[in-house]
């Protein structure tokens, strides 16, 4: 085994104005993935096992869903063969509405190697908006 990279915890959060059941297939499925968040996006049968492959750069990222409820909240977890399972990299997005303003709202915790904040800020914010862009939903 190799030695655990250091991992650092980044986390944001987006007023998105559509409704949480118009984002959560673009949070959890394949095709919503690819048309945001990634270049592609695969699923590839392990055993019994569904993984996604999410590529990025050319490069795949092997990920496995390990908590999901529908229009609430998707966690991905990245396998990483070589390192301890506790260390593995993941992915969570929650989703809640406000009634108040009828807006929806997505968390993002990301827990990655990349450990600067501005560089993840910067990379969520154009992510998002490649979001709101496929929903319709540009920031007020």
């Amino acid at each position: 085994m190799k030695s655990n990279p250091k991992k650092h915890k980044y986390i944001a959060e987006y007023e998105i104005n559509a409704s949480v059941k118009m984002l959560f297939p673009y949070l959890s499925s394949p095709q919503g993935l690819a048309q945001w968040f990634a270049e592609d996006v695969k699923v590839v049968q392990k055993g019994s096992e569904k993984l996604y492959d999410i590529i990025w750069d050319r490069t795949s990222h092997i990920a496995k869903i390990t908590a999901i409820r529908t229009n609430t909240h998707v966690k991905y977890v990245f396998v990483e063969e070589d390192i301890d399972e506790a260390q593995w990299s993941f992915l969570e997005f929650k989703l809640s509405h406000s009634d108040m303003t009828d807006t929806s709202f997505l968390k993002i915790i990301d827990y990655s190697e990349m450990d600067s904040d501005n560089d993840l800020r910067e990379l969520w914010d154009g992510l998002i908006e490649q979001l709101r862009t496929n929903v319709g939903a540009h920031h007020k």
